[in-house]
């Protein structure tokens, strides 16, 4: 997580004072972007958003990581995908959706999103019950008889 927060525009185009965003608000924006995805299946998160979540609070920036340097503010996503899924084409929407999403809310360009798929978590199979064979009835006195040629 990135440590300092991001101005958005310069003095010279905002006469009114600047805006500052927090970098956790940037990383939720990211992880719900990212989550909506068709094909990821979650994000990965640390102890602390385990716990959070436990509690029924929803941890969105859990799995995003920001960093800023020369070129820019360069994001690391780390996800789960559904089993079956084309993993590329599911990390390159991924890549789309969340540079759109940060540009349209905060208009800050990110300058890469990267991402690393942890696993792959595979569909639920419902639990099949063992079926007991049928008790075989006891067959008639009679029947059998006739079978045995008496």
């Amino acid at each position: 997580m990135a440590t300092e927060a991001f101005v958005i525009g310069n003095e010279q185009d905002n006469k009114n004072g600047s805006v500052i965003i927090a970098p956790e608000v940037i990383e939720v924006i990211i992880g719900i972007a990212a989550a909506k995805v068709d094909g990821v299946y979650g994000m990965r998160g640390g102890i602390a958003s385990n716990v959070n979540e436990l509690f029924g609070r929803a941890a969105h920036g859990k799995g995003v990581t920001l960093s800023q340097d020369e070129n820019g503010v360069a994001v690391e996503l780390f996800c789960y995908l559904n089993y079956g899924v084309t993993v590329p084409k599911v990390a390159l929407e991924m890549q789309e959706k969340v540079k759109e999403q940060v540009l349209f809310m905060t208009d800050i360009e990110l300058a890469e999103v990267n991402v690393h798929v942890v696993g792959v978590v595979p569909e639920k199979i419902p639990a099949v019950k063992a079926e007991k064979p049928a008790a075989k009835k006891p067959a008639d006195k009679k029947q059998t008889a006739k079978k045995e040629g008496k």
